[in-house]
């Protein structure tokens, strides 16, 4: 789909297999901060998710990921291993004074949920090879969401994140 067309998220432009695979409402509303694309980042990862598929269309989502991850959470995208959503660390980030959580975890997680999930929005699918990142992202983000203190959205953001997990295995 070509972006100008679509703008941000559109169900009514959705591919029809994304829309059979996750009809929820709150993955379609582009104004749902707690959404993959609702938020300024989602929305942004997005945006640059589709520049770089009409740059790239025939290359695999992952190098775009390794993209994103190396270049948002500031990290080499080998690090970006299952170890990034054990509680323990991710507690360890969050109390670090020198550790940006906000743009090293949040804004990192989000993009690559909006990347991936970009890419079945659009086309229908989530590359085989892109899934990892895309199950590693909401795993972190339900950590670090139980983990912001007083939070009164972080059950209805790892309720959502859940649904992304699930609608990631038919994808």
């Amino acid at each position: 789909m070509e972006e100008d067309v679509l703008g941000g998220i559109d169900k009514d432009r959705g591919h029809s297999r994304a829309i059979q695979i996750i009809p929820d409402e709150f993955f379609w509303d582009c104004t749902d901060e707690l959404a993959p694309f609702g938020s300024d980042e989602g929305d942004t990862a997005l945006s640059e998710y589709r520049d770089w598929r009409k740059e790239n269309p025939d290359e695999p989502l992952e190098e775009c990921l390794i993209w994103t991850i190396e270049s948002v959470g500031e990290i080499d995208a080998s690090e970006y291993s299952d170890v990034i959503f054990h509680e323990p660390t991710v507690r360890e980030q969050i109390e670090n004074p020198d550790f940006d959580d906000q743009q090293l975890i949040y804004t990192t997680d989000v993009s690559v949920i909006a990347t991936t999930f970009g890419q079945l929005a659009d086309e229908g699918r989530i590359d085989f090879s892109a899934k990892p990142y895309a199950a590693r992202a909401p795993k972190r983000q339900a950590v670090w969401a139980k983990l912001q203190p007083d939070w009164a959205h972080a059950d209805e953001y790892i309720g959502k994140l859940s649904r992304l997990q699930a609608a990631l295995a038919e994808a």
